[in-house]
């Protein structure tokens, strides 16, 4: 194992262990993160994977840039449930410490990169929200699927980059200096240099969709002025109207389920924290999960396109189910009636 000037701040840790950031005490406290990061993750996981399925089994979807980032929003949620779930129950339930800096390090690049994918495909969201709304004449030339894809990959490859950066050398063993209160091995300046990476992204995000919504309101006014034209540009804009108020909803959620977590990040790299306030942390974490979970249910109520896909998906299996139910009755009538000839 790999020593590192891990701050110790606890009573129950006095030396520069892995256990010293094992912070949940009590055996209730372990279950309740435990049910909390299986029912969230198992949600996250299902509901996600039900988004992809509607948006790539339906030509319609699948060749939009728009359903493109959500597509690239959904997997990014899978993957971080799946990283997060799988790691932080491991570590702060079973409390299995015997891996090496290196796999910590990996599973902590792959929850990072799963996260800044997520809100950076939200960027991507806003900025063709920003585009379809204040350039609408030339949206189709300059948002091509093949730009989107082209988008998609830098985002995946800059966020996995920006992630892994403590695997790759920048982390306080491998720099001499001192770890961060909340993270294994994590050096303090690669911590706010992350955060301010995110905040950017936020900020980036905050601006787009207030653009987006100033020029959906004068959409708004429009359609009011002139209800007696009722035409393709106006569907277009009720379009646009309704998927800005829903990413409006989406980054509502986001910024309420991972603002406890930014503010704790932050607060660690001015002052020392408490072992309440660790706990306080490990428990808001879980917050990141309930966020992959409701942005699917918000994309099934507030898109037209995949609720109508969602429906369809659901009367099939219905119709499925009835026939497999009335098949076994309609075999026993034709056979009673064999017999009683």
């Amino acid at each position: 194992m790999d020593t590192c000037r891990i701050p110790a701040n606890t009573s129950k840790c006095s030396g520069n262990t892995m256990e010293c950031f094992m912070v949940l005490s009590t055996q209730a406290q372990k279950i309740s993160i435990g049910i909390l990061c299986g029912l969230f993750g198992t949600m996250c996981v299902f509901e996600n994977s039900l988004v992809l399925y509607l948006i790539f089994s339906s030509p319609g979807t699948r060749k939009k840039p728009s359903y493109l980032f959500i597509g690239s929003l959904a997997l990014a949620d899978i993957l971080a449930s799946i990283i997060f779930v799988c790691s932080f129950v491991n570590f702060h339930v079973f409390n299995k410490a015997g891996f090496s800096k290196e796999v910590f390090l990996l599973q902590l690049g792959g929850v990072n990169t799963s996260f800044s994918a997520s809100l950076s495909s939200l960027l991507l969201t806003a900025l063709d929200r920003y585009i379809s709304i204040s350039r609408p004449s030339e949206y189709k030339l300059l948002m091509t699927r093949k730009r989107a894809w082209t988008a998609l990959a830098v985002l995946w490859v800059t966020c996995a980059t920006i992630a892994y950066l403590p695997l790759l050398g920048w982390n306080c063993c491998m720099l001499d200096s001192t770890c961060s209160e909340l993270f294994p091995f994590v050096d303090d300046n690669y911590l706010s240099g992350w955060i301010c990476f995110i905040m950017v992204l936020l900020g980036c995000i905050v601006y787009a969709y207030a653009h987006v919504l100033w020029r959906a309101r004068q959409h708004v006014a429009y359609m009011e002025k002139h209800q007696a034209q009722v035409g393709k540009q106006n569907t277009r804009m009720r379009m646009d109207v309704m998927l800005a108020k829903t990413l409006v909803m989406v980054l509502a959620v986001l910024m309420l389920c991972w603002s406890p977590v930014l503010v704790l990040m932050i607060y660690s790299i001015f002052a020392r924290l408490s072992d309440r306030l660790r706990k306080v942390f490990a428990f808001c974490s879980t917050l990141c999960l309930l966020n992959s979970m409701v942005n699917p249910i918000i994309y099934a109520l507030r898109s037209k396109e995949l609720f109508s896909s969602l429906r369809r998906v659901f009367s099939h299996f219905r119709r499925q189910w009835k026939a497999s139910e009335e098949s076994p009755e309609a075999e026993s009538t034709h056979k009673s009636s064999v017999i009683e000839t």
